[in-house]
């Protein structure tokens, strides 16, 4: 009897393999409509996904614009918090400035340093031989470019105008090294600001050379070099770049910093050229001195002839 029931369950087994195997084999079949079974059974999966789906869609979407209203709400504070700052940063500008009218009007100096004018250029060439060294831009005399100028980026200070045409320009830049490539430039200190002067390019680092720097400054790594307007030539406060380290020179009497350009000398579209407004300190010293001469001339007094007669 035990023996039976076995024969029968395998019967039942082989008979369940072989119709499960004939529908999937039917099922596998290109056929151009399905079985009702599979219609059935298809549309009562694809109901009960929907009927699940739809609370699950709801759940997420609130979830989400819950999450998009709190990111709203903490950027609006941010906003805020930064049109707050803005407000404040313009009122002391402000001040600012009328403190910086005021103390102009007490010198009796209609000009500054810093005053200057902008006028912007494109790259038009550039010399596969020279590409350190000068640039050529689409501005020349006939839109009021002059040798000498300062030319920047966004970044900062990159040369200044060697020559110019009717209708371009070329620019040497700082990279270059020539001996007379120099710039008037001071660190920013936590004290007074050190004057030094930009001469050369160190190859190797990558770096500008400031040199002639005092034996008794303060020059540390990280600090901003610009600009100082004694030159006569560029105005004051460009930005140059960055000191990276201090070194003396060859004979000990002063220092020499290798400073990192705020500004690239290789990827070079758009550019600005400045116009310095105010004159040198020299030519304000040479004015002062003729004025003092005129002065002197005229309060000399006339002769002992002349007064006897009187």
């Amino acid at each position: 009897m035990p023996q039976f029931i076995n024969n029968k369950r395998l019967i039942v087994l082989m008979v369940s393999i072989i119709i499960l195997v004939a529908v999937i084999g039917f099922s596998m079949r290109d056929r151009d409509n399905i079985s009702l079974p599979e219609q059935l059974f298809r549309d009562g999966a694809g109901f009960a996904q929907s009927v699940l789906s739809k609370p699950a869609y709801i759940a997420v979407d609130f979830f989400t614009d819950a999450s998009f209203l709190l990111n709203v709400y903490q950027e609006n504070q941010t906003l805020k918090a930064r049109v707050d700052e803005a407000a404040s940063i313009s009122a002391e500008l402000a001040g600012v400035r009328q403190e910086n009218e005021t103390l102009r009007e007490m010198v009796d100096q209609e000009e500054s340093l810093t005053d200057y004018s902008i006028r912007a250029a494109q790259v038009i060439h550039r010399s596969p031989d020279h590409w350190t060294e000068t640039i050529g831009i689409d501005k020349g005399s006939q839109n009021g470019i002059e040798p000498d100028m300062a030319v920047m980026t966004p970044e900062g200070l990159i040369g200044r105008v060697q020559s110019t045409s009717q209708f371009t320009s070329t620019v040497q830049l700082l990279s270059d090294g020539d001996d007379n490539n120099r710039v008037s430039a001071m660190v920013t200190t936590d004290g007074d600001p050190v004057y030094a002067f930009i001469e050369g390019w160190d190859e190797e680092r990558e770096g500008l050379m400031l040199r002639k720097i005092e034996s008794d400054a303060e020059i540390e790594e990280g600090q901003l070099v610009s600009t100082s307007g004694l030159g006569g030539i560029f105005p004051r406060g460009l930005a140059v770049g960055e000191v990276v380290s201090v070194e003396p020179d060859e004979y000990g009497l002063t220092y020499n910093a290798l400073v990192e350009p705020a500004a690239g000398f290789y990827n070079i579209e758009q550019v600005t050229v400045i116009e310095r407004s105010s004159e040198s300190l020299d030519e304000g010293l040479e004015e002062e001195a003729e004025t003092s001469e005129e002065e002197e001339e005229e309060e000399e007094p006339v002769d002992g002839t002349e007064e006897g007669g009187g």
